[in-house]
């Protein structure tokens, strides 16, 4: 008591010599977030200048003023324990009062729960706290605040239609995708087959729409009911046996279309569709429908995971319409394009034209199932496909694509072709020059439109204009090199991961933000995924512009979290969900859990500034391909961390 009442003496006397030199080093900020119904976190936050500190909730008998929280008596809410610190304090020896105290630096976030027992109310309260740097201290200060909080509800009726409408907007926008749109082809394609009844037609088309809708909603009530959890969608659209099948299914629908075979029924079904409908179209429809709805996934996947984040809660109802309407706008596009073959029928079939479109649609679909193969391979680290192969692959199909237009090869079922139409020209040319890109890509060129769809650059090895770089001096240097340069150790699982355009950085949270103290700098967390097509798109086109580039390089500590790797990890570093409350055993289930227990969402890509305690700085930037926009936001997070 003595050590601590000299040092109050000590402090006080020297803060009123000071006079008009105020030593106020933190500032506070106040807010609240909605946690669930009726359950609220009251936010409050510390924002301490550079090289000073406040002190921990709980200090030693005998040392400095903690940092406490008080609230005035609850009116129209209930407490739920106690104020609890997110940001982990540090503990360190205090030389004023001889032993060692845990301090907060920087930026200091502190929480407590709420339970709202009325629609509206406000909280009062009142921090107080003491804080020092190296030569003074500021005497104990109280801060008091209010914070008011409505829940205005609105009924269940009008809630659940906003969430309907908002879910249809996110059913188009799904449509709208990159790697969805290769489908439509394959979906005119498949039902121009037997387009001749057209009755039939219409009944098939209308029950792959309907499957679609069927498969999207009874998902999330299956989500819902067996606690599967928000990866479930994401991890069936990388698992390796669906993507099997789908290579599969895709290969044996081109190998029909360049009449190799003819894809029919059983008799005793077709016997059956004489009185009956069609049971063959009823299966295939909905084996259409569910092929679609799978595949789409990859691109989908961020829309759909942030409503079955909602289905792991337990609540039925919500993304049971939720899933529905999103399910709606996202099969209207396909079932419009699955009526359509019916009216194929009515155009001369002179020269094979039908056939010939089934044949070159036999091509891109034959080019398009190298995509469930580059999934595995990459999310399952085998390293067998990169980016030259998927290319090379690529350029041998659609050059043969192009032969086939012109003439030089003929298939089984295809007609004389006296001469080239013009529209066949037209085609063929488009054809022969998306070929030269493609051999442009060999060499090196980014390839940016194609960037959802092709393994990633890094992968290449014979990617000429990437394999130097150079510093800043001008000096060629490796690309590995340049990888490790800015790096604090060696970083975890890089023989697995890797980092485009030699950046370095983490792939492991932890090894991350405790590069990111070393350095002091901000770290820039990056989930991400082995098949998340919006993940290379903004790599391609945002991540590749010098000043972004340079952003990144010069004031972050860059930390890539896959979502959807398999890699087992060692037992020892097996965790419980808190969220499922399953075991994670491979880095993806392990980073994905960390995204939904932080952020309450497992879309991808998703953008996150925080401190190196892991605090978020601002607002987490979703897929954004405005470059200035993503510059500004990076810009506002660095400063945020240098204030």
């Amino acid at each position: 008591m003595l050590r601590k009442s000299a040092f109050l003496i000590c402090f006080f006397i020297q803060f009123s010599v000071a006079q008009a030199q105020i030593f106020d080093p933190v500032t506070w900020e106040f807010r609240y977030e909605k946690t669930g119904e009726s359950r609220f976190d009251i936010v409050m936050t510390a924002i301490i200048e550079t090289g000073s500190h406040i002190y921990g909730m709980e200090v030693p008998e005998g040392g400095p003023i903690p940092t406490t929280f008080s609230f005035a008596t609850p009116d129209g809410y209930k407490m739920e324990g106690t104020v609890h610190d997110v940001t982990q304090a540090v503990e360190k020896m205090d030389e004023a009062f001889g032993f060692e105290i845990k301090t907060y630096s920087n930026r200091a976030e502190f929480r407590q729960a709420i339970t709202g027992i009325v629609s509206a109310f406000t909280v009062n309260g009142v921090v107080n706290f003491m804080a020092c740097n190296d030569m003074t201290c500021s005497p104990p200060k109280d801060v008091e605040f209010s914070i008011k909080i409505t829940d205005n509800k609105p009924s269940k009726k009008e809630g659940l239609m906003v969430f309907f409408l908002l879910s249809l907007l996110a059913g188009f926008a799904g449509a709208l995708t990159p790697c969805v749109f290769p489908m439509i082809p394959m979906t005119v394609a498949f039902f121009s087959r037997g387009s001749e009844n057209k009755s039939r037609s219409v009944i098939n088309a209308l029950i792959f729409g309907l499957s679609i809708i069927l498969i999207y909603s009874s998902l999330g009530v299956i989500v819902s009911l067996t606690s599967a959890g928000a990866g479930f969608a994401n991890s069936l659209s990388v698992h390796w046996l669906p993507n099997i099948i789908f290579f599969a299914l895709f290969v044996i629908f081109a190998a029909s279309f360049f009449g190799a075979f003819e894809i029919v029924l059983p008799n005793k079904w077709v016997s059956k569709a004489d009185s009956k409908v069609d049971s063959g179209g009823i299966f295939a429809s909905f084996f259409m429908g569910l092929t679609t709805v799978i595949v789409s996934f990859s691109c989908t996947g961020p829309i759909v995971g942030a409503l079955l984040v909602e289905a792991a809660t337990g609540n039925v109802l919500r993304p049971t319409v939720g899933m529905a309407g999103f399910g709606i706008a996202f099969a209207l596009p396909f079932t419009v394009f699955a009526l359509f073959p019916s009216m194929m029928s009515k155009l001369p079939k002179s020269g094979g034209w039908l056939n010939s479109v089934k044949v070159f649609l036999g091509f891109i679909m034959l080019a398009f199932s190298m995509k469930f193969l580059m999934t595995i391979d990459s999310v399952y680290n085998l390293k067998l496909i990169s980016r030259d192969v998927f290319l090379a692959i690529w350029i041998v199909l659609f050059t043969l694509s192009g032969f086939y237009l012109l003439g030089k090869i003929k298939f089984k079922h295809d007609s004389d072709l006296p001469y080239i139409s013009f529209f066949r020209l037209i085609i063929s040319t488009a054809v022969f020059s998306f070929v030269i890109c493609l051999m442009l890509g060999l060499l090196g060129a980014p390839l940016k439109p194609l960037a959802s769809l092709l393994p990633p650059q890094s992968t290449s090895q014979i990617n000429i204009p990437l394999l130097m770089l150079q510093n800043r001096n001008g000096v060629a240097i490796s690309e590995r090199q340049s990888q490790l340069s800015g790096l604090c150790s060696e970083p975890k699982y890089e023989n697995i991961f890797d980092m485009p355009y030699g950046l370095s950085g983490y792939f492991d949270l932890n090894q991350g933000l405790a590069c990111a103290k070393e350095q002091g700098k901000p770290a820039l967390i990056y989930f991400k995924g082995h098949t998340c097509a919006n993940c290379k798109i903004m790599e391609a086109e945002v991540w590749s512009d010098n000043e972004v580039l340079r952003r990144l390089r010069d004031n972050f500590v860059i930390i890539a979290l896959y979502v959807d790797d398999k890699t087992q990890l060692p037992e020892n570093e097996w965790i419980i969900s808190k969220i499922d409350g399953k075991t994670k055993k491979t880095i993806g289930q392990l980073n994905e859990d960390i995204e939904i227990s932080m952020f309450k969402t497992n879309a991808l890509p998703l953008y996150v500034i925080t401190d190196y305690e892991g605090v978020t700085l601002n607002k987490p930037m979703p897929t954004n391909r405005n470059i200035e926009e993503y510059k500004h936001w990076l810009d506002d997070g660095f400063s945020k961390f240098t204030e």
